[in-house]
């Protein structure tokens, strides 16, 4: 298995957005999260490298992350950071389980 590059390009959005709510606006818990999230999801791309990939770190982050972000969207109709991150995460959940049954699931015969 190749390396996930994705995954770790998602992370670092994810790191980035975070750290770019505390540059903007001082945000402290904005950045506790963004690096938090960002971490677990390097971490999940890291796993998901190995062969077999092992994806299940990164959808369960995906699936909160659009949760939490499609909810924050939702109240606010705000696209930029809630509507973005909620639709990359949506994204990278659709990728996640599409890798996860290619690879993991039993195949019948």
């Amino acid at each position: 298995m190749s390396t996930d590059l994705i995954g770790y390009l998602y992370a670092a959005t994810v790191a980035a957005g975070g750290i770019m709510g505390y540059v903007k606006a001082g945000s402290i818990p904005s950045l506790a999260a963004g690096l938090a999230f960002g971490g677990i999801l390097g971490y999940g791309a890291h796993l998901a490298s190995q062969d077999p990939p092992r994806p299940l770190l990164q959808l369960g982050t995906s699936l909160v992350l659009a949760g939490m972000m499609g909810a924050r969207w939702s109240k606010s109709g705000k696209m930029m950071p809630a509507g973005m991150i909620c639709i990359i995460s949506c994204a990278a959940l659709i990728r996640g389980l599409y890798t996860y049954n290619r690879h993991l699931l039993p195949t019948r015969q």
